[in-house]
């Protein structure tokens, strides 16, 4: 039964790896994958801690971008105002996060058929938008305005919904407020360092007593899992959205939507 639990987590956090930062929502294919493979985590938090690894590889990656920008802030406005802006559109998913947790958790996170939906009409509206003509007013992220990046951050808060997609929904809101796909994908890297952040260290203080010392080899695993996959495609990600946009992700949620509701309804 421990083998058992141990290739799941490898599986799971593969997927998370694979998954978290593109439009496609992590969260749905973790909590639909721990469905079908009858793995079980208290509060559902091994999904949110395993999100430890994708920070990890975020921060590797974008480690000498961020620290450019830490060494500029005595000096740079734009660098303080850059900062300043994540900040800012990370706000709202803290009030939000903060109030309706235990919601999110036992009712949404809860509920496979609602993901399945989720999925399938995120996709539609991914693959409507990346088929819309947009004549981007920005370019570079250091150059968003406060109120585009709180509004964004706003658009984030869809993904309390399982199956939404956090950077889906920052990268849509983007999209449609002026932002070049890349830019968008690009905000999305930077807003989810705070918002990940926040949300593994929620979990890991609402979930402490329900873990066991069981619990730390399996999301150790899943957590690595994680991380190596998430480096692979931080490092790409960027460049693939430039060339070929967001109509791969949006197919790909569809078909995962779709064959998840098959499942449920032949296998419950």
């Amino acid at each position: 039964m421990a083998d058992q639990s141990i290739i799941s987590a490898l599986v799971l956090g593969l997927l998370e790896g694979l998954t978290e930062f593109i439009p496609v929502s992590s969260t749905a294919h973790i909590l639909l994958a721990g469905h079908f493979l009858g793995f079980k985590s208290p509060g559902n938090t091994f999904a949110v801690l395993i999100q430890l690894g994708a920070i990890l590889a975020i921060l590797l990656v974008y480690f000498q971008r961020l620290w450019s920008i830490a060494k500029a802030l005595p000096t740079s406005a734009s660098a303080r105002r850059f900062v300043f802006t994540i900040l800012l559109a990370f706000l709202p998913a803290v009030v939000i996060g903060m109030l309706a947790h235990g919601f999110i958790k036992s009712v949404l996170f809860e509920t496979p058929m609602l993901i399945c939906v989720m999925l399938i009409l995120g996709g539609f509206v991914l693959l409507a938008v990346d088929r819309m003509t947009f004549k981007p007013i920005y370019r570079d992220v250091m150059d968003f305005p406060p109120g585009l990046a709180f509004r964004i951050g706003l658009f984030q808060c869809l993904a309390m919904i399982p199956g939404t997609s956090r950077s889906g929904a920052t990268i849509v809101g983007a999209l449609l407020m002026g932002t070049d796909k890349r830019s968008a994908a690009e905000f999305s890297f930077f807003l989810a360092m705070p918002t990940m952040i926040g949300a593994f260290a929620l979990d890991l203080y609402k979930n402490r007593n329900a873990l066991t010392f069981d619990d730390v080899a399996v999301i150790g695993v899943g957590f690595v899992a994680a991380f190596v996959a998430a480096v692979l495609v931080v490092r790409s990600l960027l460049d693939f959205v430039s060339k070929r946009g967001y109509a791969p992700f949006a197919y790909w949620r569809i078909a995962v939507g779709v064959l998840g509701l098959a499942g449920l309804l032949i296998f419950g």
